[in-house]
């Protein structure tokens, strides 16, 4: 389901209608999605929890993308 969604993502960002995606490329762009929104995730918590917050909103997902984006 990940790699339906990443496949129509990509294509919707093609210029040439005609470019294809292999499998094992589709696969690899999935894993990585989902490793890198993951770690957003774990990042926004501990971004949280030294604010002493009890929830993630959107600004402690903010403080933590430049470092995250700079990581991957």
């Amino acid at each position: 389901m990940l790699e339906e969604l990443v496949s129509r993502l990509l294509h919707l960002h093609f210029r040439d209608c005609k470019t294809k995606v292999s499998g094992d490329a589709l696969q690899l762009m999935a894993e990585f999605l989902r490793i890198f929104v993951l770690e957003a995730a774990v990042r926004g918590v501990w971004q949280a929890q030294a604010e002493d917050l009890d929830v993630v909103e959107v600004d402690q997902l903010e403080k933590v993308l430049p470092q995250l984006l700079l990581d991957f």
